[in-house]
């Protein structure tokens, strides 16, 4: 099994964040897996995204032409990488940012309001992960402890004072696929 991933939005969502917790919790998994990030010379409002590949074997390359999954978190993104979906893959998309439009018919899309969800724990700042709990719950590759484990690894020592609340977003995130 060899799938791919993409996440996207825009600089200071977290995404790149987002992608090294996903990719943590899969080499925690045991899985094989690359990080790969790509963002704009600006900092803040800028484009970023990073792509992620698991493999149960080794990992055959690292930036592939399509994804199996996007994850994305605004609607520059969503419009950009909806292209780049694999027919038969998902887009996973922020209906908070994001316009519930479906521009193909080959491909699975799944709206949730990931931005309402995080406000509503309090910060629009832990979006990334509650889109990681919608992502986790909509692939089903990866299970609700290692990304738990992946998110404690990546805050570490410095931030374990935000794992509760991040713990929280992710839980909520698969609470909301669930309603979706």
């Amino acid at each position: 099994m060899e799938k791919n991933f993409i996440i996207a939005g825009f600089g200071g969502q977290g995404v790149l964040l987002a992608g090294t917790i996903l990719a943590n919790s899969f080499m925690l998994d045991g899985k094989n897996v690359t990080w790969y990030p790509c963002y704009g010379a600006e900092m803040r409002g800028g484009t970023v995204n990073c792509e992620i590949v698991v493999s149960d074997t080794e990992v055959s390359s690292v930036h592939k032409q399509d994804t199996d999954y996007a994850l994305v978190l605004n609607q520059q993104s969503f419009d950009r990488f909806v292209k780049r979906v694999k027919s038969g893959g998902t887009i996973v998309a922020n209906s908070t940012l994001v316009a519930e439009s479906r521009p193909r018919s080959d491909i699975k899309y799944v709206f949730a309001p990931m931005t309402d969800i995080a406000n509503k724990l309090g910060t629009s700042k832990v979006t990334n992960v509650v889109s990681l709990g919608v992502l986790a719950s909509t692939c089903n590759i990866i299970s609700p402890k290692a990304l738990e484990e992946g998110l404690e690894k990546v805050l570490g020592e410095k931030k374990k004072d935000l794992i509760p609340l991040n713990i929280k977003a992710l839980t909520s995130g698969q609470d909301a696929h669930s309603l979706v």
